[in-house]
């Protein structure tokens, strides 16, 4: 997934506003002409030690207990597959597949209009190699929901041997095209018109892809809970950010290493044992599991473990971020 980190205000009022120097009509596709003058968060549960987390994100778990919570925690898990976009490059497919990877998730669209270079490539490679592969849209948020979905299923062909679709939600403050603040009700309204359309179309319930901040600020409180959701959580297993949501995915890792892919690669498990995914394969796609290869080694120390990463942050943000995570650390408390 595009690593947008540095997010927008996200907030519980419906408000919308709209500059003189923006075409776009409706509420769902707004410009907010104070937006840089905005805080950058707003969480629904109180704060646990800001001072130790300069993204001011809540834990989910006493902080006394986060050291036994670490991403590392990820080769419990006995299924692993990749997600991949342009920026991985040309992938050999075949060797994806002989390394052990059990699935992959794969970028088609963004937005009302743009495609992913690389996916016409990557869904029928994929495929080819025997590789379970799925789809996934990364919304821009200042297009209406018709038209993001129209994209998508212009591109992505309905095959009924494919993983449900994705619907990929970050905000994207870095945008120079679209500096809407992201409110709650107008975002639940919007993502639940977009799965809607989804579902509709391919016939199967569409996955949620969240980050830390949107879910905490958004998707908290079992907000469209009737989707699947596949959580990004690179620091921490996803109990400390995301609580007692039951999540079907879980992207643990920005820059895994996998045979057939030159450079990093997005890492992700299935919340299940091999028999869980035999079945869950099976009554999404029909298709036969391969058998589950050995889990991936991964051996990041506590200092390698970052949270959202943060080198996407910029100037004072990742200068405090540096100073926090060079602060010394009691035994008790983060690894």
């Amino acid at each position: 997934m595009r690593p947008f980190k540095c997010f927008p205000l996200l907030s519980s009022a419906l408000v919308c506003a709209v500059s003189a120097a923006a075409t776009l009509a409706g509420c769902g596709s707004s410009y907010d002409p104070s937006f840089s003058r905005r805080p950058r968060f707003q969480t629904s549960a109180p704060l646990i030690n800001p001072k130790r987390d300069p993204s001011f994100l809540a834990y989910a778990v006493p902080e006394n207990d986060l050291h036994k919570f670490p991403a590392t925690r990820s080769a419990e898990f006995a299924v692993h597959g990749i997600d991949v976009s342009k920026y991985q490059g040309n992938i050999d497919w075949e060797q994806v597949k002989d390394s052990g990877v059990s699935f992959a998730f794969i970028k088609a669209t963004e937005g009302g209009d743009r495609v992913d270079s690389k996916f016409a490539y990557n869904w029928a490679a994929a495929k080819a190699a025997g590789v379970p592969r799925g789809a996934y849209h990364f919304v821009y948020w200042c297009r209406r929901p018709h038209e993001e979905i129209g994209n998508f299923a212009s591109v992505v062909p309905n095959e009924p041997d494919a993983l449900p679709p994705v619907l990929d939600v970050e905000a994207t403050p870095t945008s120079g095209t679209c500096k809407r603040t992201l409110y709650r009700e107008e975002v639940l309204r919007d993502m639940k018109d977009m799965l809607t359309q989804m579902e509709r179309h391919y016939g199967k319930k569409p996955i949620i892809y969240s980050s830390v901040d949107f879910y905490q600020a958004i998707l908290h409180s079992d907000a469209l809970s009737e989707y699947p959701i596949w959580v990004r959580s690179t620091k921490y297993h996803p109990q400390v950010r995301y609580g007692d949501r039951k999540w079907t995915f879980w992207q643990y890792r920005s820059d895994g290493r996998v045979p057939g892919i030159t450079g990093a690669v997005d890492q992700n498990t299935f919340n299940g044992s091999a028999d869980h995914w035999r079945s869950w394969l099976a009554h999404q796609t029909g298709l036969a599991a391969a058998p589950v290869a050995a889990r991936p080694a991964d051996d990041r120390g506590g200092k390698q473990l970052i949270e959202e990463d943060p080198a996407m942050l910029s100037g004072g943000e990742k200068n405090a971020y540096d100073k926090a995570a060079s602060a010394p650390v009691p035994p008790a408390a983060v690894q």
